[in-house]
């Protein structure tokens, strides 16, 4: 302001100074007057020129032009530009930090939604889309009551209570393929509300599948606990002969073994579990396990047809001549497993064959084919599933905890190794183990 008032008054005093000069050479009275008034109008000309040109920089925003203006508005132009340059330059961090946010969003495994007060959606992130279904440029603006219909979720936005999560089924959700979301609000802004999604199936089943773990292996204590607790009692009230107490000690002995194994057989799971894999510095030469594995598989096979008459027809391939990197006990125990379940549940007198088998890619293959009544299709998807039994009454027969194919499997994951099956009724069933190439070598 200060040079304003100064350049207007050097346009004064040049018009005085004019009308001076004026008066003296052509004594012109009126000289002054007019000089001034003619000094006074080039100033507002020059002042409205200037605040013109600024005008018309602002109006057409060329603000990231150089000003090119003279003058006090020409520093005005220059302040306002550099205003402007910085106000841009804040609006675009705070365009990039927005969309960095959104990106995070976007990525996150929760799905995401951003109501506005009347519950319209604003955003959502992918995971939200495959939650809920949502279509992210089709689906703003519109209610989120019309897109998701379960009738406890409609019912908990109403409620305004947002302390807790609930738990509804996904868009995908189906009877074979349940998909269970947790769902939260979070209210934030003016009205506004934050939905945070959580895919929880695999929870879920993990709860449901350790619930039915604790039922099983209760159920499978409790059995043979009560009839162990019946003999007790006839041995404590009945007076009973030499023989008589032998057979309900023998019977005794049988249920002490049951649970002797179940517990062992839980033991074993839950080292597999907890202990890190087997690594490639311990190589098994194949023929001592296969040898171990035909002298427990004779011996089991007369223990369990010794009623029966003829023991099973056992054949052995050991014409693999070489090494297996891996655990030595781990090894036996899911192969002996394979053995002692179809010698378990194939008739006396039927065919049992244990092949070993180097492939063309190098890997190892450890087949168990039986001859027994075979396993129907519904039922070989869930045969490794602990305590999954195809037919209880006739488990409980052979003696089986249900747990011995969970160990096959959990042992050929631990060796990189795949476990299949393959059955038809009537015509019995083969289990087979494949090894990577990586874990077997010929013998030198």
């Amino acid at each position: 302001m200060v040079w304003r008032a100064l350049f207007f008054l050097f346009f004064l005093v040049a018009g005085a100074l004019a009308g001076g000069l004026a008066v003296e050479l052509w004594h012109f009275k009126l000289g002054y007057l007019l000089c001034l008034v003619l000094a006074m109008l080039l100033w507002f000309a020059l002042d409205a020129s200037g605040s013109g040109r600024v005008l018309a920089y602002l109006r057409d925003n060329r603000t990231d032009e150089p000003v090119g203006i003279w003058g006090i508005w020409g520093e005005v132009a220059q302040r306002m530009h550099h205003l402007l340059r910085d106000r841009d330059r804040l609006v675009s961090d705070s365009q990039r930090r927005l969309q960095d946010f959104l990106l995070a969003f976007q990525v996150s495994p929760n799905g995401v939604v951003l109501l506005d007060s009347g519950a319209r959606i604003e955003w959502c992130n992918q995971t939200a889309t495959q939650h809920f279904g949502i279509m992210a440029q089709r689906d703003l603006a519109q209610a989120i009551v019309n897109l998701v219909r379960d009738p406890e979720f409609v019912s908990y936005l109403a409620s305004r209570d947002y302390q807790r999560s609930i738990t509804i089924p996904g868009r995908d959700n189906s009877v074979t393929r349940p998909v269970l979301l947790s769902v939260q609000l979070h209210p934030y802004g003016e009205g506004r509300t934050l939905l945070l999604s959580r895919d929880i199936t695999a929870l879920e089943q993990a709860e449901a599948m350790r619930r039915d773990f604790v039922a099983n292996v209760s159920h499978e204590i409790r059995t043979p606990l009560t009839v162990l607790t019946g003999f007790i009692e006839t041995l404590q009230t009945l007076q009973l002969d030499v023989a008589e107490q032998q057979h309900y000690l023998a019977l005794m002995a049988q249920q002490s073994d049951r649970m002797q194994t179940l517990v062992s057989d839980l033991l074993t799971l839950s080292r597999l579990e907890g202990s890190p894999a087997p690594d490639l510095s311990c190589w098994i030469p194949w023929s001592q396990l296969v040898g171990q594995l035909q002298q427990d598989a004779t011996a089991l096979s007369q223990l369990v047809t010794a009623p029966q008459g003829p023991v099973h027809e056992l054949v052995f391939d050991d014409s693999f001549d070489g090494q297996l990197a891996g655990n030595a006990s781990e090894l036996l125990s899911a192969t002996g497993n394979l053995v002692s379940n179809a010698i378990r549940y194939t008739p006396a007198g039927r065919r049992i064959a244990v092949a070993t088998q180097l492939l063309s890619d190098g890997s190892l293959m450890f087949s168990v084919q039986d001859t027994g009544p075979g396993i129907a299709p519904e039922h070989l998807g869930r045969l490794t599933e602990r305590f999954y039994r195809v037919d209880r009454s006739r488990s409980r027969e052979t003696g089986g905890t249900g747990l011995g194919l969970a160990i096959v499997k959990h042992v050929a994951q631990r060796h990189g190794a795949t476990l299949s099956i393959e059955s038809k009724l009537g015509k019995g069933s083969s289990f087979r183990i494949s090894f990577p190439p990586e874990r077997v070598r010929l013998a030198a």
